[in-house]
C-alpha cells in the first residue's frame, strides 16, 4: 500500500495518491491532473476510483477531467447531486482498490454530502482517514458556507457536524493517521495548523472542537462565532465542481496567447479586460501599466485572485515574468477564472521599450514612516482581523485587503495615506487596486509591521475601532 500527500501550498490544499496492487485511487485532486496520470503509470497502476470529499468552494476539482482521461469513476457521499456521471456512495459502502478498503462515512456538517474516507489496510486494520473539511488539524470545517444550497442554518449545519465527528471520527482508535483536505491559510477554517498530516489522538488532546467535555450547544456557538465573509469566488467554484468545467488543458491553450502592446492594448479596450500583473511587488512599485492590479505569484496567488476579482467570468490580461505565463494561467484555472484574453509578448519590458505610459507606486521603508509618523499622517493597516488584534500601531483603522472591495469610501481621494500589512505583499495588491480606482495618493510601506515593530512607532495589543463594521 502506499499513500503520497500532493499538497499545494497556494491553496494550502491536499490531494492524495493511494495505490495497492495495481490499483489506484485519488481523493480531491486538483484541476491539472497529468501529474496523477503519470504517477501511476510510473508505478503501473490503474486509476479506479476518483474520491471526492464535497463539492469544493476554494478551487475547482480535477475529478471531471481525470475521469475523461482515465475512465475511472468518480464517487461522492450520500446526497450529492451532479450533471456528470458519479457514483453516489451510501454510507458505510466499501470500495476495494488491490488489496486495500475504502469505506465512505458520511459526515454531514460542513455540507451536506461531506463525507470521510477511512482506508483500511489488508488485513482490514484501519489505518487513516482522509477528512475532507470535516476534520482540520486544530480545526473543523466551517458550517457557514453551504447553508443556502443546503436551504437550512449555520447552526443547523454546525449541529451536524457536532454529531459527525463525535459517531464516525471520534470512535476511531487514536493510532489512525488523519489525512486532512486543508492546511493553515484555507478560509474553509478559523485555526488550523500549519501541519498537514496528524492522528486520531492528537486532535483528540489538542483540537477545539474535539473536547469531550463539550455539549452540542457549546460547539455550536464556537464554530459558528468569528466567521468572517467567504469570498466572493467560492459559490461559483461550487457551481463549476457539482454541472463541470471545460478541461484545463484548452483553458492553458485558449489563455497562451503572446500579445504585442498594440494587441494587448487593443484587447484591453474592446473586452474591458482587467490587466494582472504577477511579478514581484519590488519590481511592480518601479513601474506597472496604468490601472493593472497587483497580485505577485510568489504569494497565496489564486485565492487572492478568488477574494478580489468578484466574477470569474471577467476577462483578464496578463503581465508576467519571463516563463510564467502557463503556470499563471495554471493557477487561475484552479479557482474557476478560466478567461484569460492572453498576456504581454516580452513582459513589462516590451510596454517600456515602446514608450508607453507607466504607473509607479511610492514605496517607503518604515525607517522613513517612523520620521514622519508625528506629523498627524494617515495610516491603513491592510492585514486579516486576528493579526490586527494581536498587534497593531496605535489608533491606526484595520481595512483588511479581503473585504477592501467593500470598503474602498474609507480612503482619501485628495490626501496622502500609507499602508502596510505584515511584510509588504498584501499592502502592494491593495495600492494598486486603489490607484486603479482613482486613490493616486497612496504609499506603500514596504516590509510591513514585520519592519515596523523595529522602529519607535508606538503600538498596542488592545483592539482599536475597525472601519470594518
Amino acid at each position: 500500500m502506499k499513500i503520497k500527500q500532493l499538497y499545494t501550498g497556494c491553496l494550502a490544499q491536499g490531494a492524495y495518491y493511494i495505490e495497492s496492487n495495481g490499483e489506484a485511487a485519488i481523493i480531491d485532486p486538483l484541476r491539472e491532473v497529468q501529474s496523477y496520470i503519470d504517477l501511476a503509470r510510473k508505478n503501473n497502476a490503474r486509476i479506479k476510483y476518483i474520491f471526492e470529499t464535497h463539492f469544493h468552494a476554494d478551487f475547482v476539482s480535477g475529478h471531471v477531467t481525470l475521469a475523461e482521461k482515465t475512465k475511472a469513476t468518480i464517487v461522492y457521499g450520500p446526497n450529492a447531486k451532479t450533471t456528470y456521471a458519479a457514483h453516489i456512495a451510501k454510507d458505510e459502502e466499501e470500495f476495494l482498490v488491490g488489496d486495500v478498503t475504502i469505506t465512505a462515512l458520511h459526515t454531514p456538517g460542513h455540507t451536506i454530502e461531506s463525507t470521510t474516507y477511512l482506508l483500511k489496510d489488508k488485513e482490514g486494520k484501519d489505518h487513516a482517514i482522509f477528512s475532507g473539511d470535516t476534520l482540520f488539524l486544530g480545526d473543523v470545517g466551517r458550517p457557514d458556507l453551504a447553508q443556502k444550497s443546503a436551504d437550512t442554518t449555520k447552526e443547523a449545519l454546525a449541529g451536524m457536524l457536532f454529531d459527525s465527528l463525535r459517531t464516525k471520527i471520534m470512535t476511531l482508535a487514536d493510532e489512525v493517521i488523519v489525512y486532512p483536505a486543508h492546511g493553515a491559510g484555507s478560509a474553509c477554517g478559523k485555526n488550523l495548523s500549519k501541519e498537514t498530516v496528524g492522528t486520531i489522538g492528537e486532535q483528540k488532546k489538542t483540537n477545539y472542537a474535539l473536547r469531550e467535555d463539550m455539549t452540542k450547544e457549546e460547539f455550536i456557538q464556537e464554530v459558528t462565532t468569528g466567521l468572517l465573509p467567504p469570498p466572493a469566488y467560492f459559490p461559483l467554484n461550487v457551481k463549476m465542481n457539482k454541472e463541470g468545467y471545460q478541461s484545463v488543458d484548452d483553458v492553458i491553450k485558449n489563455g497562451s496567447k503572446s500579445l504585442s502592446v498594440d494587441d494587448f492594448e487593443e484587447k484591453h479596450r474592446a473586452y474591458n479586460a482587467i490587466i494582472l500583473d504577477v511579478r514581484h511587488q519590488t519590481e511592480f512599485v518601479k513601474g506597472f501599466i496604468p490601472q493593472s492590479i497587483f497580485i505577485g505569484l510568489q504569494g497565496t496567488f489564486a485565492p487572492w485572485v478568488g477574494a478580489l476579482i468578484k466574477d470569474i467570468q471577467q476577462p483578464i490580461l496578463l503581465v508576467t515574468p519571463e516563463g510564467e505565463e502557463e503556470n499563471t494561467i495554471t493557477r487561475l484555472s484552479r479557482v474557476g477564472f478560466d478567461n484569460v484574453l492572453g498576456y504581454l509578448e516580452g513582459g513589462i519590458q516590451t510596454w517600456r521599450t515602446a514608450c508607453k505610459e507607466l504607473d509607479i507606486l511610492p514605496s517607503i521603508s518604515s525607517k522613513t514612516l517612523e520620521k514622519v509618523f508625528d506629523k498627524n499622517i494617515t495610516i491603513f493597516d491592510v492585514r486579516k482581523p486576528g493579526e490586527y488584534t494581536n498587534e497593531h500601531i496605535v489608533d491606526v483603522p484595520n481595512t483588511p485587503l479581503d473585504y477592501l472591495n467593500e470598503h474602498i469610501e474609507v480612503f482619501p481621494k485628495n490626501k496622502e495615506f500609507y499602508l502596510h500589512c505584515a511584510g509588504g505583499y498584501r499592502s502592494v495588491i491593495a495600492a494598486s487596486i486603489l490607484k486603479s480606482r482613482g486613490f493616486h495618493k497612496v504609499i506603500d510601506v514596504a516590509g510591513g509591521y514585520k519592519d515596523i515593530k523595529t522602529t519607535t512607532i508606538p503600538r498596542t495589543k488592545n483592539i482599536c475601532p475597525s472601519t470594518l463594521k
